[in-house]
């Protein structure tokens, strides 16, 4: 999509008081859904900005689209540079510890009295309750959440291989933020919304919850699950390489036979039904096990395929970088490193009449907007220089052209 006017929250205005995953990625979906996002940052810059291991994707991930004004807050120049920000805005997004943004004087009250049309969107371990003071992380939500359990071996809880909480969570704040900018339009108000990461993990692992209500059973990790369908299980080809495949209704069973000539399996009346097929799982799985490691990988999955059967190659992250499909239509867009790499990222997973939302705005340089946006709250160049060298604002002026 070339155009921001054409994106749908064009106009609407998002200050941004965010680190590591979960504010971050909120504010990344409004941004490349065309909102006006500015990140406010230390002059040092954001911290995530120096993570190693599996922390060093962060910032690139979840900052495209946005402005860097790099502010100290914590001086009275710096939080007056915020609260004029704040006061022509539309959204507040913060995912701070609890408190933290009252004791620097930008908590929801305040900043709701010089702004009542002000969405203030909350980023927290937890919602209201108990546990609502506790630090929470991902990882320690997957655990006490039941998906770490869900995820592993029965004595051995595993954290899922991302950061599934902290970008969900996310994800349900952008819709909260959504649904009161929606209000908005008839009240005239803004409110105060909070997204979780305890609460977003539950509602997860809800559908196991309502799994043991109905059942009667505890279910056990996903790992050592009893499946619900005759085959959902990964198969070796000839080469070796693992290739999942599932067939669970009766239709695909009957296409599954006929495009891999299994005539005495579909003739099979014990077999004609998926709690049948279940029951045989025993001498169904060594015979479909062998016909393909009977065949090479590319036919395996060609034949698969046209037989509308569900599958997947077992890929790593790094296999999405050539991937064809995501490569076709703008499912990756091209964002730039500190260090100038150039490097393709997932974009947003929506369309808008056929269309992906990209980059607007490469990945900012911390402080690269300050002087953009200080001009734009109608600071004198002579008060911008002062809080540039106070260390109050960071940036630097664009030369001025000789041409």
């Amino acid at each position: 999509m070339a155009h921001q006017e054409v994106l749908p929250l064009a106009g609407i205005k998002v200050v941004e008081f965010t680190h590591m995953v979960m504010g971050p990625a909120a504010g990344g979906i409004l941004a490349d859904l065309g909102a006006d996002v500015t990140k406010v940052e230390p002059c040092q810059g954001d911290n995530t900005r120096r993570l190693q291991g599996s922390g060093a994707g962060y910032f690139a991930m979840y900052n495209r689209n946005k402005r860097s004004l790099a502010l100290d807050l914590k001086s009275t120049e710096g939080k007056d540079v915020a609260l004029r920000l704040v006061d022509d805005a539309d959204v507040v997004i913060e995912n701070f510890r609890h408190g933290a943004m009252d004791r620097l004087g930008l908590g929801y009250g305040e900043l709701s009295a010089r702004n009542p049309r002000l969405i203030y969107c909350s980023l927290k371990g937890f919602l209201s309750g108990p546990y609502e003071h506790r630090t929470a992380l991902d990882e320690v939500t997957q655990m006490m959440g039941g998906l770490a359990y869900m995820t592993g071996l029965p004595d051995r809880p595993l954290r899922a291989g991302t950061s599934v909480v902290d970008i969900t969570g996310g994800m349900f704040g952008v819709i909260a933020i959504l649904a009161a900018l929606q209000q908005r339009h008839s009240t005239g108000h803004g409110q105060q919304v909070t997204s979780s990461l305890f609460e977003t993990t539950a509602y997860l692992v809800g559908q196991h919850m309502a799994q043991q209500a109905v059942s009667g059973e505890e279910p056990p990790p996903m790992s050592v699950r009893r499946s619900a369908w005759s085959v959902y299980d990964i198969f070796h080809s000839a080469e070796g390489e693992r290739v999942f495949v599932g067939v669970v209704s009766d239709t695909l069973w009957r296409a599954f036979c006929s495009e891999f000539n299994l005539d005495d399996l579909a003739a099979d009346p014990a077999l004609a039904s998926n709690a049948g097929r279940v029951a045989a799982r025993d001498r169904l799985l060594p015979r479909i096990k062998a016909l393909f490691a009977s065949l090479p990988k590319a036919e395996m999955m060609a034949r698969l395929d046209r037989a509308g059967i569900p599958f997947a190659p077992i890929n790593k992250p790094a296999d999405l970088f050539d991937d064809p499909h995501l490569n076709a239509a703008g499912g990756l867009v091209k964002v730039t490193l500190e260090d100038g790499q150039r490097i393709s990222l997932p974009a947003l997973p929506v369309e808008f009449d056929g269309q992906r939302p990209g980059v607007r705005r490469d990945l900012p340089a911390a402080g690269e907007h300050s002087v953009e946006v200080a001009q734009s709250l109608g600071l004198s160049e002579a008060r911008i220089d002062a809080l540039i060298e106070h260390g109050v604002l960071k940036g630097s002026r664009q030369p001025e052209s000789t041409s």
